[in-house]
């Protein structure tokens, strides 16, 4: 446990990507294959179940130091995280030094026996038992056992630089360690010695799916160096990504954030069957009506997402398709080195013989991305402004000789994206953030005018503006509030800020009657009167113009 806690240290107090690689590399070549597991299922975000609410936490320690309430959340409103508040008061109250060993025990006998036993307790046992376990720790392990508790665990690390640092103190391919990380893993010493063991001329897949290759967003003149006709061009279809796949094992559909999905699209799954073994594509899970010319839009998919027994009325309204961009596999062999153009048309050949064999029946739920090449580049802006037409978000430039690798490399794939729909909306309502932002007002919620002068909320956003324009807004909620609703504050409907979303639709939820997709703010429109804002009518014209 010292050990994992050291690694929590200097992965929370460091910026520098090289200096967190080599902080995990230097773990994993040292610590136990247990702790590794462990260590590793932590670090990936795989293990976050929480064994003790925070605010159990907080009534423990209340009960324990004799502090105020209003103290506590005074202390949690600068804090903004309860493990890490519980902490600091915690050890500004306690009397005694650590009074045990308990934190030289290795992380996954905390993992696996001491952490369960505490959440198995209940009342009063409970709070001794914990109050008992804080005593017996030093100031870092608290904190790090308290976030373990709580499920908050949480440290400044991707997925791909864990995977990277794992790979290099295994002596492995981090493409080889980054698929076997697929699908799942649950955290043991032999899960971690399978993981890190090397790797074997025809090693089992089973049903999992491969690291998924992902775009980067294409940046102006980006590409204008290139051959235009060197890239294939696709519409950035607005569904989930996922691989579906039949091997020797079964049949699988698993979406980007490796969740097997199979059984929210049993039609899918059908089609997998009827796929030769040995097959895994990658595409888009869309749902898309047999003889339409495009897809529907993204609230008939998520009328499918989630739904464990989909009723056979709801896959006749809602159908799923699956829209195949990419083969990855064919007859059990990894085609992911080929180049593009060889994949597609190995893809195509696929289909056709498919079809061939399926008759038109099935032809609607397994669909090829339509491809296009461009003959200069002055063609792309005018090809992406239709992506609307299409449902889409815009497109997909992959270069025709790239490989399918692992990740968001640059250079290979690009996403270039319509321009968002913007509405001009009046702030209403402000919360505090948590985290670093716990002390500013940082989650805003907006209006627009009704027909009858009123302003209604429309949507939230909580990204968009720079630190700078943070702490002004602050500044000014503050000075301007009307009224509070707990941690909620009414402002003076003065200030004006353009909202960027991706798509907007009708909703029974929203008192607007409107639901907008990842509303963001674009700009502060201080040169902008709240009265001059747009009003619930622009919203409705901007919905009928939307395919």
């Amino acid at each position: 446990m010292q050990a994992f806690a050291a690694l929590f240290r200097e992965l929370d107090g460091t910026s520098s990507t090289s200096a967190k690689l080599e902080a995990l590399q230097v773990y994993f070549r040292s610590a136990a294959a247990a702790d590794a597991a462990w260590a590793l299922a932590l670090l990936l975000g795989k293990r976050r179940r929480r064994l003790i609410t925070g605010r159990r936490l907080r009534e423990i320690c209340l009960a324990g130091t004799a502090l105020p309430e209003w103290l506590f959340e005074a202390c949690h409103a600068q804090v903004g995280d309860s493990a890490e508040t519980v902490a600091l008061l915690w050890q500004q109250r306690a009397d005694e030094s650590p009074t045990s060993a308990s934190f030289n025990e290795s992380l996954a006998q905390w993992m696996d026996e001491r952490l369960p036993q505490l959440a198995a307790l209940d009342g009063e046992e409970q709070a001794e038992a914990v109050r008992a376990c804080w005593r017996s720790l030093p100031a870092d392990q608290l904190l790090l056992v308290n976030k373990l508790l709580s499920g908050g665990f949480r440290v400044g690390v991707s997925t791909g630089l864990v995977t990277r640092a794992l790979a290099q103190s295994a002596d492995l391919d981090e493409a080889l360690v980054a698929h076997r990380l697929m699908g799942g893993f649950i955290p043991s010493a032999a899960a971690y010695a399978e993981l890190t063991a090397a790797a074997a001329d025809h090693e089992s897949l089973s049903a999992r799916p491969y690291p998924f290759f992902l775009a980067s967003p294409l940046e102006p003149g980006q590409l204008e160096h290139t051959p235009a006709d060197a890239w294939q061009v696709e519409w950035k279809w607005d569904g989930i990504r996922g691989q579906l796949i039949h091997r020797s094992s079964g049949c699988s559909l698993w979406s980007r954030g490796e969740e097997l999905i199979n059984e929210a699209f049993p039609e899918l799954i059908a089609l997998a069957e009827q796929l030769p073994q040995g097959t895994a594509l990658d595409g888009e899970v869309i749902v898309w009506q047999g003889d339409a010319a495009t897809p529907e839009s993204f609230a008939s998919l998520q009328r499918r997402l989630g739904r464990k027994a989909p009723s056979r009325s709801l896959q006749r309204d809602c159908p799923a398709a699956f829209v195949a961009y990419d083969l990855l596999e064919q007859e059990g062999s990894d085609l992911r080195e080929m180049p593009l153009h060889t994949r597609r048309e190995r893809l195509e050949q696929l289909r056709q013989r498919w079809a061939a064999t399926h008759g038109s029946e099935g032809l609607g739920r397994l669909r090829l991305s339509a491809t296009q090449t461009l003959s200069s580049w002055g063609e792309l802006d005018h090809l992406r402004d239709q992506a609307r037409a299409q449902r889409a978000e815009g497109l997909m430039l992959k270069a025709r000789e790239s490989p399918y690798l692992v990740g968001r490399k640059r250079g290979f794939w690009w996403k270039h994206k319509l321009e968002p729909l913007r509405l001009d909306a009046v702030l209403l309502y402000a919360q505090a953030g948590s985290g670093k932002r716990a002390n500013l007002y940082t989650d805003y919620s907006f209006g627009l005018w009704n027909g009858e002068g009123e302003l209604v909320t429309f949507a939230k956003a909580y990204s968009g503006l720079d630190n700078g324009e943070i702490r002004e807004l602050d500044r000014w909620i503050r000075a301007h509030t009307t009224e509070r609703f707990g941690p909620v504050r009414a402002v003076e409907p003065l200030q004006v800020f353009e909202l960027a979303f991706e798509g907007i639709q009708p909703s029974k939820r929203h008192k607007c009657g409107f639901a907008v997709r990842f509303p963001r703010i674009s700009r502060w429109r201080t040169d902008k009167p709240a009265s001059e804002a747009d009003s619930l009518a622009s919203a409705m014209a901007l919905m009928e113009q939307q395919p």
